[in-house]
């Protein structure tokens, strides 16, 4: 490479800071990899000895144990938060008020205010902020969102959507840890509120209700999304294992996103007389025989995948990459003023008491 094209090569590089080194954050860092011209050029943990594990084990150039020598660092050129959910306001905003980019694991705050204060900040000091919504930049969900606007399957009438893991219940653990900002509602169900909001957009009415863990965090809901004319359905839990798949039905077709949707990797569409049947989206399609039926051949029904290497986080972000390359302070896909309609979606529903379950004999 001659001198120009080297010169072109180091100023087109983009360097990362990651601000965590848990499983979320090993997973971005591992997808960086399948990002051209990113790189990881620091990273940071409490524990020093914990950030230089990380530093190399994913080839970060610099281990930091303290937050402000990172964001300090000129190298970096964004950050990446990983950390619990309740320090997730404290860290955006303390890197924002650094002049860095930011890219904050979803929840971006534990409440729609909070996030406000967040867009506020990038807002004023002119400050790239994003919550790490990855499903939305998925190509699978990417080719759906196409497929909508173009009219491919009419009008959307309803979305329904579950995303249920189940978790042995285990009060120190970060999912059901209150003080860390657990619940499955911000770990799983926001996925498919985003999804929702990002398809049919704004809802006229929110209500839903939610079920208790021992300690009080939320083990399960139930979201439910009103527009004119159409509705989103939305459930998440601890307490199973769901379909989780994403059915978006429109007045000329239907879509599913299939299992698991967070992380789709296959787009289904279907024709409006094959819903009510067993070779219809709204069946559960794990199993051998949801399997086999998923793969066999049916009039009216059309499969396309959408393989990727790694975890997804890539996609997300190359958008980051992208728009800050553009000048620009928000991604189109995932504009903060979509992260805050999501939290005010969620904060409505869980402000409610839970609802006690009931237990048949």
């Amino acid at each position: 490479m001659d001198e120009t094209g080297d010169k072109a090569a180091r100023s087109s590089a983009f360097g990362w800071g990651i601000i965590g080194s848990g499983e979320i954050a090993q997973r971005f860092a591992a997808d960086l990899a399948f990002v051209p011209q990113a790189f990881i050029a620091a990273n940071y943990s409490r524990s020093l000895a914990n950030a230089e594990q990380f530093r190399d084990a994913f080839g970060s150039k610099r281990a930091f144990g303290d937050l402000d020598s990172l964001l300090a660092d000129p190298a970096v050129d964004a950050v990446y938060i990983a950390t619990p959910n309740s320090i997730h306001l404290a860290q955006a905003l303390k890197a924002v008020r650094s002049g860095k980019a930011i890219l904050t694991e979803k929840p971006i705050a534990p409440s729609h205010t909070e996030a406000s204060v967040i867009q506020r900040e990038a807002a004023r000091i002119k400050v790239f902020a994003m919550e790490a919504m990855e499903t939305r930049f998925l190509p699978a969900v990417v080719a759906a969102k196409a497929k909508i606007n173009a009219g491919e399957i009419g009008t959307i009438r309803r979305i329904t959507a579950e995303l249920a893991h189940a978790e042995d219940y285990t009060p120190e653990n970060r999912l059901f840890n209150r003080s860390l900002g657990g619940g499955a509602t911000l770990d799983l169900g926001i996925h498919g509120v985003s999804l929702a909001m990002h398809f049919l957009g704004q809802p006229q009415k929110v209500s839903g209700l939610w079920h208790a863990a021992p300690n009080g965090v939320d083990m399960s809901s139930e979201i439910a999304l009103h527009y004119d004319g159409a509705d989103a359905i939305l459930s998440c839990g601890f307490d199973r294992d769901g379909a989780n798949h994403c059915v978006i039905e429109g007045t000329q077709g239907t879509l599913r996103l299939d299992a698991p949707f967070d992380k789709a990797q296959r787009l289904t569409m279907y024709r409006p007389f094959l819903v009510a049947t067993p070779f219809g989206p709204l069946k559960r399609s794990g199993g051998l025989l949801g399997r086999l039926l998923d793969r066999l051949p049916v009039p009216g029904r059309r499969s396309e995948d959408y393989p990727f290497e790694g975890n997804g986080r890539q996609f997300e972000a190359m958008a980051v990459m992208d728009a800050m390359r553009k000048g620009e302070t928000s991604a189109r896909t995932m504009p903060l003023s979509d992260s805050i309609h999501v939290l005010r979606a969620i904060n409505i529903v869980l402000a409610q008491p839970a609802t006690p379950r009931v237990i048949k004999l």
